[in-house]
C-alpha cells in the first residue's frame, strides 16, 4: 500500500477538516532545526497570533503543544490537579466524560454536573456545585461538544469563578477559529484546542492558553506535574516565556509551518468575517436538513454552526447511508458516539471546508442516496 494511491475525500466530518493548498505547501517547506533562530522567531509569531485568536490577555501563556487536542486536554488537568483535589466537571457528551475520566486517573475527586446529551450544562447547576465545593481546584466545561454539536455558554461561570481560587478550564477543540472563545472576557484560566478542526491544519498540534492565575497554580504545586512532557512550567522556557530558551523536546517543525500559515489566513480573512462565514454556512446546512425532515440533535439556541448533529429522517439507519456517501460520493461525515451511536450524523463545516459549495455538494449527494 502507498498513501500516494489514496483517493481524495471531501472531509465534512467532525475532524480532521479539509487542508487547503496553502497549508499543504507550508508542510512541504524545508525542515530546519527546532532551535534554529528562524524557527524560534516563527514560533514566537505563532504564539502572538494564537493569543489574538484566543482573545487572551498579555499576561497569558499561549503556545501550541506538540500533540493532538486530547494531549492538550490531558495537559490542562495534569498541570492543575494533584491527588485529592476536587474537580467540578460538566458532563453532557463524550469529551466532558473524558475530562472526568482523566481527572480521576490523576487522583482527583470528580463532582460531575450532568445534562442530557444534546443539552447545555446549566450554568446555575455549575454554580450550585461550586458553592457546595468551595475548595474545588477547578471547574471544566466543554465549550464546543464535538459529540453532540452543543455550544456551551461560559460567561456566567467564568465571572463567578474569577472571584474565587477555583480555576476555569474550557475545552475549545472544535470552537477555536470557528466561534469566539473570548478567553479573557469569559475569565477562562486554561483553554485548549486542536489544529485539525476550524484551523484547517492536519492533526498534530494543540494550541493551549494559561492565564496568570493558572500559571501561579502551576508554579505553586506541592509536587511537579505528573507528566514531564506536558509540564507547563518546563514548556514555558522552551516556547519563549522569559529571557532564555531551554531545549525541552523536538517540536514538529513542518506542522508549525502549517499552523503559522493557517493563522496568517485567519488574519487575512479577519476573525469576525471568519466567524460570520462559519455561522452562515452552518446555518444554511441546518436549515436545509430540517426542510428535508432531519431532526437537529443539539438544543435549540445552543447549536454550533461548525458542527451539526442531526438524526436521519424516517428512522433511517445512519451507518449504511454514511458508508454509501463515502463510497459513491467521496464525502466523509461522522456517525454518533456513545448514546447517540447509530442514531445521527455529525457534519463538520470547519475551516476552509466551511463553504456554501460544500453544503450544496453534500445535499445533492444526500438527496441522491435517499431518493
Amino acid at each position: 500500500m502507498r498513501s500516494s494511491d489514496f483517493e481524495a475525500r471531501l472531509l465534512l466530518g467532525p475532524g480532521p477538516s479539509p487542508v487547503s493548498s496553502r497549508i499543504r505547501e507550508a508542510l512541504s517547506r524545508p525542515t530546519v532545526g527546532h532551535l534554529d533562530p528562524q524557527f524560534l522567531a516563527l514560533m514566537d509569531d505563532v504564539n502572538v497570533r494564537l493569543r489574538k485568536l484566543f482573545a487572551a490577555g498579555e499576561d497569558a501563556l499561549v503556545f501550541p503543544i506538540s500533540g493532538t487536542g486530547s494531549c492538550a486536554q490531558e495537559a490542562s488537568l495534569a498541570n492543575l490537579l494533584e491527588p485529592g483535589d476536587t474537580a467540578v466537571i460538566g458532563v453532557n457528551g463524550v469529551f466532558g466524560t473524558r475530562l472526568a475520566e482523566m481527572a480521576k486517573r490523576m487522583g482527583a475527586r470528580v463532582v460531575p454536573v450532568k445534562a442530557p446529551w444534546g443539552s447545555i450544562i446549566d450554568p446555575e447547576a455549575v454554580l450550585r456545585a461550586v458553592k457546595a465545593e468551595p475548595d474545588a481546584r477547578l471547574v471544566a466545561l466543554v465549550h464546543a461538544e464535538t459529540s453532540t454539536g452543543v455550544h456551551q455558554p461560559l460567561r456566567e461561570v467564568g465571572d463567578f469563578l474569577a472571584g474565587t481560587d477555583t480555576l476555569f478550564v474550557a475545552d475549545t477543540v472544535t470552537s477555536l477559529g470557528g466561534v469566539p472563545v473570548d478567553f479573557a472576557a469569559n475569565r477562562i484560566d486554561v483553554a485548549y484546542s486542536g489544529t485539525q478542526k476550524c484551523l484547517g491544519v492536519p492533526p498534530g498540534l494543540a494550541p493551549i492558553a494559561f492565564s496568570a492565575k493558572a500559571l501561579e497554580r502551576v508554579r505553586g504545586r506541592n509536587r511537579p506535574a505528573q507528566s514531564w512532557y506536558m509540564d507547563a512550567a518546563l514548556l514555558a522556557d522552551y516556547v519563549g516565556e522569559g529571557s532564555t530558551r531551554r531545549y525541552h523536546h523536538t517540536a514538529p517543525i513542518n506542522m508549525m509551518y502549517a499552523l503559522h500559515e493557517s493563522l496568517l489566513m485567519v488574519d487575512e480573512e479577519g476573525t469576525e468575517a471568519r466567524f460570520a462565514r462559519h455561522s452562515e454556512v452552518g446555518g444554511l446546512l441546518q436549515e436545509e436538513l430540517t426542510e428535508r425532515g432531519w431532526k437537529l440533535f443539539a438544543q435549540e439556541g445552543a447549536r454550533l454552526p461548525q458542527l451539526t448533529s442531526a438524526e436521519l429522517p424516517d428512522g433511517r439507519a445512519e451507518g449504511p447511508l454514511r458508508e454509501a456517501l463515502l463510497r459513491e460520493h467521496g464525502i466523509e461525515v461522522g456517525g454518533g458516539l456513545g448514546p447517540a451511536a447509530g442514531k445521527l450524523w455529525r457534519i463538520g463545516t470547519m475551516g476552509s471546508g466551511a463553504t456554501r459549495r460544500n453544503v450544496e455538494l453534500l445535499l445533492v449527494a444526500i438527496d441522491s442516496l435517499l431518493g
